[in-house]
């Protein structure tokens, strides 16, 4: 599974079709976001994207936690957010 990485300056609708496009892929999604302003983006992006594709018939629920990242070499502490179904609406 690819990860979407959302920084502060991500555009939010970007992200949303991102996220939706991996959703009808892959049927799940990891968004990967490091710091406050990033993660901003990132939540707004998962709630676009839900709307996206509550419009198919598609519910997705988003579960955080922490995850370590090596960025030049230096471990930081990332925010992952896993985007799953919740259920579909046939």
């Amino acid at each position: 599974m690819s990860v979407i990485k959302v920084a502060s300056h991500s555009r939010t609708a970007a992200v949303a079709g991102a996220i939706a496009g991996v959703m009808r892929e892959a049927d799940r999604a990891e968004v990967q976001a490091i710091g406050a302003a990033a993660v901003n983006q990132a939540v707004k992006a998962m709630v676009i994207a839900k709307s996206y594709l509550a419009e198919e018939g598609v519910d997705i629920s988003f579960s955080p936690s922490f995850v370590e990242v090596m960025i030049h070499e230096q471990a930081r502490t990332a925010i992952k957010f896993l985007i799953e179904p919740r259920n579909s609406k046939e």
